[in-house]
C-alpha cells in the first residue's frame, strides 16, 4: 500500500509557502487618509496614516470640526460673541475674565513681541483695520498721515496686561483692540495635532492655510515634503521643497494679500513702528519651529523686520528661517544656520 505520507523536505517547502501565503494575506500597506474642511475663513486639510481602530472619518471630522470651532469661538475678530471680540467691546480697564487659553495664547504672542521689539504685535489691529485688511472692510484708500499717527496711539503690546490665575486680560486704554490672525492658524493646528496625538496617531500632516505640522512618516517611509512657494503674485510656483517631521511650519509674504493703488503695492502686513504697509525687499519668511503657533508668529515678525533685521534677529536666536527677497529680475535667498541643519538631518530638500 503506497506511503500517504509527504515527504519530509516537500513537507517543509509546504509549510513555508503557507506560512507566506498567510503573512502575505495578513500584511497591508499603511493606509492615508485626509479629511478637509473649512475654518477661520480658509480651508484645512489633516492627513494621517491609518485611522485609530474604532473610528471612522466622519466621526474623526466631526471632532476636528469640534475642536477648530472652539478655537473661533475664542479667538475670531469676525464673530462678535467669540472672548476676543467681547474683549475688544469692552470699554473696561479692569481685569477682563476670559479662557485659560485664550490667555496662554496671548502670553506667547507677547513673548514674540518682546523678542521681536514690537515687530510682531497682536495690538496692531486698528492699524490693518485702517488700511482695510481687517474686519472692517472698505475700499481702499491711503488713510491721512494724521489719522495713521492717531490709530498708532492705540496700538502697544505693552498696552496689554496678561494674568495666569485667574485668567484675565486687561486693557491700558479702553479702546485697545487685539488681533490674533497672525497666530491663530498656528494655534489651530497645534490643537488639531494634539486632537490626533491623543487618539494614537503616530504620523500626520495637518494644514490650515499654509500653517502646518509634521508628525512620523508618509506610507512608505518617506519624509512629509513641503513646498515653499515662490513669492510671485501673478502665478504659483515651487521655490524649494522642505522635509518636514516632527515639527510644524509656517510661512508669511506679502504676494497674495494686497492693494494695487496708483501704481504701487500696499502689503497687507503693516508695521506697527511706522503704520504703514510694510515696504521693503523681503518679500516672504518661512519658519520651521516646534509648535506652530510660534512659528506663524515668527513669520510675521521677521517678515516685518525686513531682510537685514529679520536674518539678523532670526539668526541670534537660532530660529529655523529662510527668507526670500526680491533682487531685481531674480529672487536671492537666505538660510539661516538653524534651518539648513534641520533639512540636513531630514536629508536635504529637492
Amino acid at each position: 500500500m503506497p506511503s500517504t505520507l509527504i515527504p519530509s523536505r516537500t513537507r517543509l517547502l509546504a509549510v513555508v509557502l503557507l506560512v507566506a501565503l498567510t503573512l502575505s494575506g495578513c500584511s497591508r500597506q499603511p493606509e492615508l487618509v485626509e479629511i478637509t474642511g473649512r475654518t477661520m475663513g480658509t480651508s484645512y486639510s489633516v492627513k494621517l496614516v491609518d485611522l485609530p481602530p474604532g473610528l471612522s472619518p466622519a466621526a474623526l471630522q466631526a471632532e476636528i470640526d469640534a475642536h477648530l470651532e472652539h478655537v473661533n469661538g475664542l479667538m475670531s475678530t469676525y464673530r462678535p460673541d467669540s472672548d476676543l471680540s467681547r474683549f475688544n467691546a469692552s470699554p473696561s480697564t479692569e481685569w477682563f475674565p476670559t479662557s485659560a487659553e485664550l490667555v496662554e495664547l496671548v502670553t506667547l504672542a507677547r513673548s514674540i513681541s518682546v523678542a521681536s521689539a514690537g515687530a510682531f504685535d497682536i495690538t496692531v489691529g486698528p492699524l490693518v483695520n485702517l488700511w482695510g485688511f481687517g474686519p472692517d472692510a472698505h475700499p481702499f484708500s491711503v488713510p491721512d498721515a494724521h489719522l495713521i499717527e492717531e490709530t498708532r496711539r492705540r496700538v502697544g503690546y505693552e498696552k496689554l496686561a496678561v494674568r495666569a490665575d485667574p485668567s484675565a486680560l486687561r486693557k491700558e486704554r479702553p479702546d485697545l483692540y487685539v488681533d490674533l490672525s497672525a497666530i491663530a492658524k498656528g494655534y489651530g493646528v497645534d490643537q488639531v495635532a494634539a486632537l490626533l496625538d491623543q487618539r494614537g496617531v503616530d504620523a500626520y500632516l495637518v494644514e490650515i492655510g499654509g500653517e502646518l505640522k509634521a508628525k512620523g512618516f508618509k506610507p512608505g517611509g518617506a519624509p512629509w515634503r513641503i513646498a515653499v512657494e515662490r513669492p510671485d503674485a501673478a502665478a504659483r510656483a515651487v521655490y524649494r521643497v522642505v522635509p518636514l517631521r516632527d515639527a510644524a511650519m509656517a510661512t508669511s509674504g506679502d504676494y497674495r494679500n494686497f492693494y494695487e493703488h496708483e501704481g504701487r503695492l500696499y502689503s497687507h502686513t503693516i508695521d506697527p513702528s511706522t503704520g504703514h504697509p510694510v515696504d521693503h525687499r523681503l518679500a516672504s519668511v518661512t519658519v520651521i519651529a516646534q509648535d506652530c503657533a510660534t512659528a506663524d508668529a515668527l513669520a510675521t515678525a521677521l517678515l516685518v523686520l525686513g531682510p537685514e533685521r529679520g536674518f539678523e534677529l532670526a539668526e541670534s536666536r537660532d530660529i529655523a528661517a529662510f527668507l526670500i527677497s526680491r533682487g531685481g529680475e531674480r529672487h536671492e535667498d537666505r538660510a539661516t544656520p538653524a534651518f539648513e541643519r534641520l533639512l540636513g538631518e531630514e536629508g536635504g530638500a529637492d
